[in-house]
């Protein structure tokens, strides 16, 4: 017996290598193209949606160049109270509030803004996608593409996330986000966007690495103290070259 999470999850994993090779590739070229020319690229989401920011760097296999933009405003640390769940749902929905964020953060025209989002529609990705198009940076926009094409916007702008994106790379899962039906209940279990953002995330982050070693770009890469076959001082070499990085690029730390 093969449980039934595993089968849908499988065919959301399946759904996303047949259909959205192109446009990851199509992002990892944006992305190379930033950090090979010494900018960066930033990652913004809010709620679950900060899961892939942290997934990205500092993380095993994780290269500088990637840059999270992570507001615990915009994170729970609780279920309830402060820090709660609640709280940060009202939060993200308020429009106006995501400026108040990112003004401390220096944008520069050419790097890659990815903003992540199940639903598309609350208040901080969309502004957040808003607020890099304005300072000329390109948006790479990973959604679920059944939101984008069935939901109605809710921003004041009338702009749903995809709306803003150069690149838009479809989650591939269904708008309710879970996947398992219970007998009994109309509701879902078995959320699927995590799971298939993070199989988005460490595709578009290995294709960008890929290209960058094309293009002759020196990587700094993340690595597991297990590996024996680097020096011991690589990951303090990398937090090095990391910080270079951002203090080159007026970045807030």
């Amino acid at each position: 017996m093969t449980l039934e999470y595993f089968e849908r999850s499988n065919e959301v994993l399946e759904k996303i290598s047949k259909t959205q090779e192109e446009n990851i590739l199509k992002a990892a070229e944006l992305c190379a193209d930033a950090i090979g020319s010494g900018k960066l690229v930033h990652l913004f989401g809010s709620g679950h949606s900060v899961i892939p920011t942290l997934d990205v760097f500092p993380r095993y296999g994780g290269v500088v160049g990637f840059h999270p933009l992570m507001d615990p405003r915009l994170m729970w640390s609780n279920v309830i109270g402060a820090g709660g769940a609640r709280e940060l749902l009202w939060i993200e929905r308020q429009e106006g509030y995501i400026a108040n964020f990112l003004q401390s953060f220096d944008f520069k025209q050419g790097e890659v803004m990815v903003v992540y989002s199940h639903g598309g529609l609350n208040a901080a990705p969309i502004e957040a996608a808003m607020y890099a198009k304005e300072r000329g940076l390109k948006v790479v926009v990973v959604s679920s593409g059944e939101n984008f094409n069935k939901s109605k916007a809710t921003h004041s702008s009338g702009k749903k996330l995809g709306d803003l994106a150069d690149v838009f790379i479809d989650n591939c899962v269904p708008l309710e986000d879970s996947l398992v039906k219970v007998e009994g209940y109309h509701q879902k279990v078995g959320a699927g966007s995590t799971l298939s953002v993070i199989y988005i995330t460490q595709a578009l982050e290995s294709e960008t690495a890929k290209l960058l070693q094309k293009k002759g770009h020196k990587l700094s890469i993340f690595v597991s103290p297990n590996v024996v076959e680097v020096p011991k001082e690589n990951n303090d070499n990398v937090y090095a070259d990391y910080t270079k990085l951002i203090k080159d690029n007026q970045i807030t730390i």
